[in-house]
């Protein structure tokens, strides 16, 4: 099996993914995939909560087993690949990531809203100070003017993080947005640049490539597409593309290919795929975590969860704020009671 990677790959199937599933994973699933992700020679894999470390709770979505659990199920099967961690400062604490690295974690990421590197630093210095891969994590990166990106970057990279990603949470990036704020960042960086995307408009594959080519070289994928909203870049599909461009991932093909089809689709409730619900989160430029919980406000006031959606993108709503999505339909409803009154 080839060793030369050109590109970095992260497998987030087991903490974005963890969205999709209502954060229903078990520990016989996560040993599952972690085992075969690692025999396939993936060299990152995240596993958390998908909101992070700590994301467990009403707010967020309680998760079905605790997920120290589920980080040490993962590691105690990996030989080759490191597994990950995300925490969101103020979701997580350095407490939480401490608890992780004494499980045997390799790497952090350190997500904040694009705007919000600064609440980084104390997290970010906590992981290298831990000895792990140290990552900043900039969601939501289509709601912030490239120079303020940079900006917010630039803080992450002087608190000691080793990569910096680019993070289209919303799947609302389009390609030549791509291209402009890759492109930036390596202009203005030392670290290494980062992308993850989302499918909501079905352009994930080709953002990543995008991303590639002004100069990303740690890219994420979710296998089966497992992600929160429409999904990640796939990344069986990924491996694929890139080998067949030259670019070498050192991951093996054929096993991505029996994971995904074997272990991964059989966890999976429905196909990932671009429902009307997920192509709207990209129309809007809404946080791809915020699918189900709209659709569950929408059932409880009646209302079409594409009109919640699409008012909480108005609104300019991040996350964190999945209170707000209750607020909205109530709003709407009652708008929609009084018209219908008249």
């Amino acid at each position: 099996m080839s060793q030369q990677r050109d590109v970095v790959i992260t497998e987030v199937a087991l903490r974005d993914g963890s969205h999709a599933i209502a954060h229903q994973y078990t520990v016989e699933q996560v040993t599952s995939v972690a085992k075969a992700l690692d025999e396939a020679n993936v060299p990152f894999i995240e596993v958390s909560h998908g909101d992070g470390l700590a994301g467990s709770s009403l707010q967020y979505g309680l998760s079905r087993t605790n997920e120290m659990e589920l980080i040490e199920a993962a590691v105690s099967v990996c030989q080759n690949s490191k597994v990950g961690v995300l925490l969101l400062p103020g979701i997580g604490t350095i407490k939480d990531l401490n608890k992780a690295a004494q499980l045997g974690v390799g790497m952090a990421r350190i997500a904040t809203h694009v705007t919000e590197a600064d609440v980084s630093a104390q997290h970010i210095a906590r992981s290298k100070e831990l000895g792990l891969t140290t990552v900043g994590f900039l969601m939501m990166s289509h709601m912030a003017p490239v120079q303020k990106l940079v900006e917010q970057a630039k803080l992450m990279e002087s608190y000691g993080a080793d990569t910096v990603y680019v993070v289209d949470s919303a799947g609302a990036l389009l390609p030549h947005q791509v291209k402009e704020r890759i492109s930036a960042l390596k202009q203005s960086l030392s670290v290494n640049i980062g992308f993850h995307a989302h499918n909501n408009l079905s352009l994930a594959m080709a953002n990543t490539l995008v991303a590639m080519e002004e100069g990303a070289t740690w890219i994420d994928g979710s296998v089966r597409c497992l992600g929160a909203g429409a999904g990640n870049t796939q990344t069986e599909v990924l491996i694929a593309v890139l080998d067949r461009m030259g670019i070498q991932t050192g991951i093996d093909l054929y096993q991505m290919m029996d994971l995904a089809e074997e272990i991964v689709a059989p966890i999976l409730t429905t196909p990932q795929e671009i429902t009307r619900d997920g192509l709207v989160l990209g129309y809007a430029g809404v946080y791809s975590s915020f699918l189900l919980h709209a659709q569950r406000a929408a059932k409880k006031f009646g209302l079409d969860s594409r009109d919640i959606l699409v008012e909480l993108g108005k609104r300019k709503v991040v996350g964190g704020q999945e209170d707000m999505i209750v607020d909205v339909a109530s709003e709407i409803a009652k708008k929609t009671n009084k018209v219908a009154s008249l």
